[in-house]
């Protein structure tokens, strides 16, 4: 039976931080991640939609340093280079399919919003550089955890299904509540009023699905366009500039189309249905991408469960005691969506998972 010190789950921004945080305080850490690759919601895919060093952010691609300190002191601390989305040009917006769409110049922004060069997956990178490899277990699920006199007994799954067991004196499970609930038994039994509340916690991004249209050249800006645009029509409801730091074109947007309505649909009718919306917002230049990406948040399982599929909330901050009875001195949880501040967003990923390495240094100095 493998045993460490502390076993962070999920290997998405905020386990990564919590176990680089914790390894570089001499805690022996393990971090355990269901996929076969580091990220979690923050995926950066090539035009292929294979994981990318440099490409398109088919998850979470925007912060915004003066709303969001924590985010833009992670960016700085990593040394990671940053730039601003594209809003120069006019804002397209698309009211009813009788009209045709409008166009207009935004005012000033307040707020910029800011990405990643390389694409949001470069803090993943740098985070994992700093943690031994053989501190981290990919395609290892977590399927239940007991509760035992001196810590947690985890049991864990690999891709062949083979099956083995894991002790940890402490446990930071950091992925969102409402996946942690449905996917994981726990002996003995989360109180009934936690297991409510981390099953009604909406898991941001879950019920979502992003397309993009990759391109020669940002076409749209040569026409006075900023590739931003609004629409009552659809399928596509909101749509920006998606073209690299390194200059590689796209435009992507949400799917205002249910999950359950775009599996009926099929990708290739979506596809199509969102280039020929391009073409009437930007031009007869959008039909011709030279690929096209659609990610379907609600289709993945280490995202998504049943309960995400109809409700696309954003999680609401709340009281910071996520666990409550026996378990409350083993298992701490430090997905986005339990932050204080920020939850679902990246910004509240590592806000939430400063907390939980603060409680655990903390308890640690108290033993």
């Amino acid at each position: 039976m493998k045993a460490c010190k502390v076993a962070v789950i999920g290997g998405g921004l905020a386990g990564l931080y919590a176990a680089r945080a914790l390894h570089a305080s001499g805690i022996d850490t393990l971090l355990v991640e269901a996929r076969g690759r580091l990220g979690g919601r923050i995926l950066t895919a090539d035009r292929s939609g294979m994981p990318a060093e440099d490409g398109f952010d088919l998850g979470p691609s925007w912060y915004w340093p003066e709303m969001q300190p924590a985010m833009a002191s992670l960016v700085g601390e990593l040394g990671l280079r940053s730039f601003g989305q594209n809003s120069e040009g006019a804002v397209v917006f698309e009211r009813m399919s009788r009209e045709k769409p409008q166009r207009y110049l935004p005012a000033a922004l307040d707020q910029q919003s800011m990405r990643l060069a390389g694409g949001t997956v470069a803090a993943i990178r740098a985070l994992a550089r700093e943690l031994p490899t053989e501190r981290i277990l990919l395609d290892t699920k977590v399927t239940a955890m007991d509760l035992a006199a001196d810590g947690v007994r985890l049991t864990v799954h690999a891709r062949d299904g083979s099956a083995e067991s894991l002790h940890a004196e402490l446990v930071v499970a950091a992925l969102p509540p409402r996946l942690l609930e449905a996917t994981v038994t726990f002996t003995p039994p989360q109180d009934p009023a936690t297991a409510a509340r981390w099953r009604d916690t909406p898991t941001w991004m879950a019920p979502h699905a992003k397309f993009f249209a990759i391109y020669d050249k940002p076409f749209w800006r040569v026409n006075g366009l900023s590739g931003t645009a609004q629409s009552m029509v659809g399928p596509l409801v909101e749509i920006h500039d998606a073209t690299t730091a390194s200059g590689k074109a796209a435009l992507f947007g949400f799917l205002g189309v249910g999950a359950d309505q775009r599996a009926a649909l099929g990708e290739e009718v979506l596809k199509q249905a969102c280039l020929v919306q391009l073409a009437r917002l930007f031009g007869p230049d959008a039909l011709a991408p030279g690929a096209t990406l659609l990610k379907d948040w609600a289709a993945d399982s280490l995202t998504s469960t049943a309960a995400d599929r109809s409700g696309g909330g954003h999680p609401i901050p709340g009281s910071p005691r996520w666990v409550s009875g026996p378990w409350e001195a083993r298992l701490l949880l430090a997905g986005s969506e339990t932050s204080e501040t920020e939850p679902g967003y990246l910004a509240g990923a590592v806000i939430a998972a400063k907390r939980a390495v603060a409680e655990i240094r903390s308890k640690m100095d108290r033993e």
